[in-house]
């Protein structure tokens, strides 16, 4: 068994690995040179200025076949007189992402930082045991802090990677291979950092607390008290998450709706036609809502994850009497970090990325492996770090369970994780039949497209939701409530390269993007069509990770609460626990609606503004673009539309918790988390194939450009992307954050809801 100064040493090694590898990977990217300095890329000069595109005005003219008149693109020679040029505005298109991320991140976070002190005097007053006592609001702000610093941290490698990745991609020979280990090394930074330095901050908390809090006093029931407040750090991580979500998605999906229907349906131009007003508002959301907020999010699924365990933990007598014991949760982590650095490498040194389909299985492979090495790397750490045999106390009921017990069920969530990532990529990729049924469906209109994502979405529900609740029924069998935060702690015991993955999809989107937008010939475009086709499956695994993680990290926290708040079961039979139940099942209902109807709203705005923009195009052949008015938009809608949802999540189980009590809010949870799992899945995995079958008509996979059908097909795959849009990247993620957020908060106020305070209309 480890000792106490081996454990420490461990975890903040890892932590310093994990770092230390996400500055290497930034240091790796800044050798990337935008432009032809030095020997780096070694493109042909004559290469360079043949894929130069054409430049072309709108000009009008007779159809000889119909005779009417017609607004078509006449070419007027090339786009730039040199390279240099063609370097210039890459790097003009990457500052104007890069400071409207910046922007709109730095206005968020005021308004954050804002409530975060508002609702820490809230938890000052109603949590604290004494007036004057700051422990659960320093947990609380330290959570809050971490999520905005790892995900403002990766919003700016994003930025940065995303013109790198695009000029990688120029090379003719070893493009495809240079552009993926790019963004990938982009995505890799935001895994590791925000891993490494989520697990440091809790620890070195833990540790504070140990002198602070305890001191010599190492009594059971102080034990577990200084653990529920070390929840507040989980609180914090996921509040920022959910803002984060909430207002990036709004950004992001009010840019790409608008740019679609203005721009697409409409005018007919291709993606990220730079003559479209709303592509740079499109990039740049894509950086602060999956960047950002992916980034936010899953780090609040670690944080509580990882409190919800050690404060089920900190009931049992055994665990608390060696300190490896009580830290096996941040060990869990501390494994997946180094596993994950090993695994990396297959990536970027083993396998090359040389062919089209090398993309999606590379990437495939890293959770594959990860996964089969963790399994006997965590079987190694139960034998070697809990006692064979421990119990847990829950009210009356005394818990026997082993340390081969909880391998099982931390395998249980491994395999469910890689399992569900899987059955995502099927429903989402356009390699497999799913997608292919939708893309097919657009013969007959956006109307059957509709019909066929909505049922894909549902149909995708079905795996991810058996393997949860086996998972489930497994871990609450061996283990009880631990069982189930150790089931959550593996499934995001490889999260370093979970978030590499998903990082690595808004770099390839932002790269083509660019490429589009600079005005180089299609088969560069092609190349990062095929990275961003791969993105998109990824992000959806992604999503599918922090659903399922979510779940897991709900009931584990649930558990807690129950604990916390003295009770011994929950009955839903009972009519306030069925109640509870009703109202907790709507919730992710009016969630969604809330935050979709929000994105129509922006959505409008922004497509007026396009619109407005193209006629004086046509009236004005000179006119440029004005991209700054439609991230204006964008930020101005996001800021205002996140307020009314995030406080509706904030306050709901607060409210319910004072009005009526723990029962209440025990069945509200329960409601929750059964509706917004199935919701969440649902929404994402449908948005996902709508977005790759319009990637797959445009291919040309289904009809040739020639045909005249492919026009047709086409407006009608981009309005089913169009309503998947927001469903995939505005509700569908924030709904698993509704469910965590919610858990957590009924954690850090269970004291609260127990004492006199709670339940004022039922005593």
């Amino acid at each position: 068994m480890l000792g106490d100064e081996a454990t420490n040493l461990f975890i903040i090694s890892s932590t310093i690995l994990g770092l230390i590898y996400g500055i290497f990977n930034i240091l790796m990217i800044t050798k990337v040179p935008v432009g032809e300095s030095g020997d780096y890329h070694r493109n042909d000069p004559r290469y360079l200025k043949e894929i130069i595109g054409m430049k072309t005005e709108r000009v009008e003219k007779k159809n000889k076949r119909t005779g009417e008149t017609e607004w078509v693109d006449e070419e007027m020679g090339p786009y730039h007189e040199n390279w240099d040029q063609v370097v210039y505005t890459l790097n003009r298109i990457s500052h104007a992402v890069s400071d409207g991320a910046r922007a709109f991140l730095m206005e968020e976070y005021k308004i954050l930082a804002v409530f975060i002190a508002i609702f820490s005097v809230i938890i000052a007053v109603l949590v604290e045991e004494e007036i004057g006592q700051f422990w659960t609001v320093f947990a609380f702000v330290l959570g809050a802090a971490t999520s905005i610093c790892s995900g403002y941290i990766g919003m700016r490698v994003a930025v940065f990677a995303n013109s790198r990745t695009a000029y990688s991609a120029i090379n003719r020979e070893n493009g495809l291979a240079n552009a993926f280990i790019v963004a990938f090394r982009g995505g890799a930074v935001l895994g590791f950092i925000l891993n490494s330095l989520g697990l440091l901050n809790l620890l070195l908390l833990i540790t504070a607390y140990n002198y602070l809090y305890l001191g010599e006093e190492y009594e059971s029931e102080k034990v577990r008290h200084m653990y529920e407040c070390i929840a507040g750090y989980g609180l914090g991580g996921s509040t920022i998450a959910m803002f984060g979500r909430v207002g990036g998605g709004i950004f992001t999906k009010a840019a790409d709706v608008g740019a679609d229907l203005a721009g697409k349906v409409e005018e007919g131009l291709e993606e990220d036609d730079p003559r479209n007003a709303a592509t740079i508002a499109d990039n740049v959301g894509d950086n602060v809502g999956d960047i950002a907020g992916m980034g936010s999010d899953l780090f609040g699924s670690f944080a509580e994850s990882s409190c919800a365990a050690l404060v089920v933990a900190a009931t049992s007598v055994e665990l608390t009497e060696t300190m490896c014991a009580l830290y096996f949760p941040l060990l869990i982590s501390a494994t997946g970090i180094v596993v994950s650095f090993f695994t990396s490498f297959f990536a970027t040194n083993i396998m090359k990325v040389d062919s089209e389909d090398k993309i999606e299985r590379t990437l495939k492979y890293q959770l594959l492996i990860s996964t089969i090495l963790l399994t006997p790397a965590l079987y190694f750490l139960a034998m070697n770090v809990l006692p064979e045999d421990f119990t847990f106390v829950r009210g009356d009921e005394v818990i026997e369970t082993h340390s081969l017990h909880a391998f099982i069920c931390i395998a249980f969530g491994l395999w469910s994780g890689l399992i569900i990532g899987y059955v995502t990529e099927y429903f989402t990729s356009f390699a497999y039949t799913p997608v292919k049924e939708v893309a097919e469906s657009c013969r007959t209109g956006a109307a059957t497209d509709i019909i066929y994502g909505l049922a894909l979405g549902y149909l995708s529900c079905i795996i991810p939701t058996l393997c949860l609740a086996a998972t489930i029924y497994a871990s609450f069998y061996l283990a009880s409530m631990y069982g189930i935060a150790l089931a959550a702690l593996g499934m995001l015991s490889n999260l370093a390269l979970a978030l590499a993955i998903d990082g690595y999809g808004p770099i390839s989107d932002n790269a083509g993007g660019m490429v589009e937008m600079i005005h180089l010939k299609k088969e560069v475009r092609q190349r990062t069509d095929a990275l961003d086709a791969a993105g998109n499956t990824t992000a959806a695994i992604g999503k599918g990770f922090a659903i399922g993680s979510a779940a897991l990290v709900s009931l584990a926290l649930f558990g807690a609460f129950i604990t916390r708040s003295n009770m011994t079961e929950v009955n839903i039979l009972a009519p306030l626990q069925f109640a509870g139940l009703l109202v907790g099942a709507m919730l992710p209902y009016a969630f969604s609606a809330l935050t979709m109807k929000s994105v129509g709203k922006a959505a409008n705005q922004m497509v007026v503004e396009v619109r407005r923009q193209f006629q004086e195009m046509k009236r004005n052949p000179h006119y440029a673009p004005e991209y700054e008015k439609c991230v204006q938009i964008s930020t101005r809608a996001a800021l205002k539309e996140m307020i009314l949802p995030g406080m509706m999540v904030m306050l709901t189980p607060i409210i319910t918790g004072w009005l009526f009590g723990p029962r209440a809010v025990a069945g509200l949870l329960a409601g929750i988390l059964v509706s917004g799992v199935q919701m969440a899945t649902s929404s994402a995995n449908a948005g996902g194939a709508w977005d790759n079958a319009k990637k797959y008509i445009e291919k040309e996979s289904l009809v040739p450009k020639s045909s005249p059908q492919f026009k047709d097909i086409k407006a009608a795959a981009v309005t089913g992307d169009t309503v998947g849009d927001p469903m995939k990247d505005t509700s569908g993620p924030s709904l698993n954050i509704l469910v965590k957020l919610s858990a957590i908060l009924s954690l850090v106020f269970g004291g609260f809801f127990a004492s006199d305070w709670g339940g004022i209309l039922i005593a």
